[in-house]
């Protein structure tokens, strides 16, 4: 669903409220139990410095604050909406983390953790939430494309760009060549675009990554609602692999997109990931998840939370002190600290300045109109109302 476009509003529906099953199955690719004990799995070998693991706890507890505080302003009226990630943190980071420099990613508007992991400055979040910028991050720089509102498009263009990377001749080597990932929700998975998407990457080769993160409900639409059969096999279907991944589980994100995005790379073709996880928050902030979804539901999914996962596997690796947590939590406060002051401080922008890059050219219609929107702001400067 989108943001608030007609076609695909945010309003949410009257439904019954329906459990979903917090099981995976046995084909759940997992390498850290929802108790931190660290597991191996034959296809997705991974091993990391204790640095490395670290860096990655860090990743996660950061963007958890991030999607804190950005609630918590919009809450207090300084954003628009906001679209919370709350839950969904391992899958971001995990995946996130697995891009080469080189890789293009194609988010959606909830992928604040991707972008934290290739250096976007979260207040450029923040702008397009509170509605002064389009977004404000130069994508060809971060190799992360702005944030696509109309559900599902994205996978198109990651797709386009896939197959622009193969005409470039730019595939072959794991380590230099490139690959495109493209991110999208379960309910997404419904939309033709996507459909269409795999399609195109199938028949073209294209060197890309699906990532669904399957977070359980589209909105007030349960999965089970959309599909008969688990998403990742859908791949099957049109010709390429898919595989499930724990979603809450950091490290197996990481293993499970680093194999796909290295097979994109080396001339294998697409794969469909999907992140088995669970969106612990509203779809936005305005939406009432308590309206379809059953408070027992949310309960069992808090016992796989993946920061507590990771830090509990952390500190059975003895890689971690209390001198870390306490640095990490003054890291965390102080970057609160620069994300409600700098969101405070953002600009009110010139409401003609929207005229400016509707197109590269000016035309005489869009001149016309923004002499008229002028005409209509100067009324208020006037005193009327």
């Amino acid at each position: 669903m989108s943001l608030g476009s007609p076609a695909t509003t945010d309003l949410v529906t009257e439904t019954t409220p329906v459990a979903t099953s917090t099981s995976a199955g046995p084909e759940l690719v997992q390498l850290l139990t929802p108790e931190g004990e660290r597991v191996e799995h034959p296809d997705y070998p991974l091993s990391l410095s204790d640095d490395e693991y670290r860096a990655m706890y860090r990743d996660l507890v950061l963007v958890r604050r991030i999607d804190v505080e950005a609630t918590a302003l919009q809450r207090q009226g300084e954003l628009g909406i906001w679209a919370a990630l709350l839950g969904q943190e391992a899958a971001q980071v995990g995946s996130g983390r697995a891009l080469r420099p080189q890789d293009f990613a194609f988010p959606t508007y909830r992928e604040h953790g991707v972008a934290w992991c290739r250096g976007v400055d979260p207040l450029r979040l923040l702008g397009l939430f509170r509605g002064v910028s389009n977004g404000g991050w130069d994508p060809q720089e971060k190799r992360f494309n702005l944030y696509t509102i109309v559900i599902g498009s994205q996978t198109l263009h990651a797709t386009g760009y896939a197959m622009g990377i193969t005409m470039d001749g730019a595939v072959g080597d794991a380590d230099t060549a490139e690959a495109a990932i493209a991110y999208f929700g379960d309910g997404a998975s419904s939309q033709g675009d996507v459909n269409e998407a795999f399609v195109w990457a199938s028949v073209y080769n294209a060197p890309i990554v699906f990532f669904c993160q399957n977070n359980q409900w589209g909105i007030s639409t349960p999965t089970g609602h959309q599909t008969r059969i688990p998403l990742y096999q859908r791949a099957r279907g049109f010709g390429f692999p898919g595989v499930r991944v724990d979603g809450n589980d950091v490290l197996a994100s990481y293993a499970v997109t680093r194999k796909a995005l290295d097979d994109a790379r080396t001339g294998q073709g697409p794969t469909l990931v999907e992140a088995f996880t669970y969106r612990m928050g509203a779809h936005t902030t305005s939406d009432d998840p308590t309206r379809y979804r059953l408070a027992s539901e949310l309960e069992a999914w808090k016992l796989k939370d993946p920061l507590e996962r990771m830090k509990a596997f952390l500190y059975k690796q003895q890689i971690v002190d209390g001198g870390f947590f306490e640095a990490l939590d003054a890291e965390s406060a102080d970057l609160a600290a620069r994300i409600r002051q700098g969101c405070l401080a953002m600009p009110d922008p010139d409401p003609l300045s929207l005229f400016d890059n509707v197109y590269a050219e000016t035309t005489q219609v869009l001149r016309d109109e923004r002499e008229e929107f002028a005409q209509y702001l100067a009324g208020f400067s006037g005193g009327q109302h």
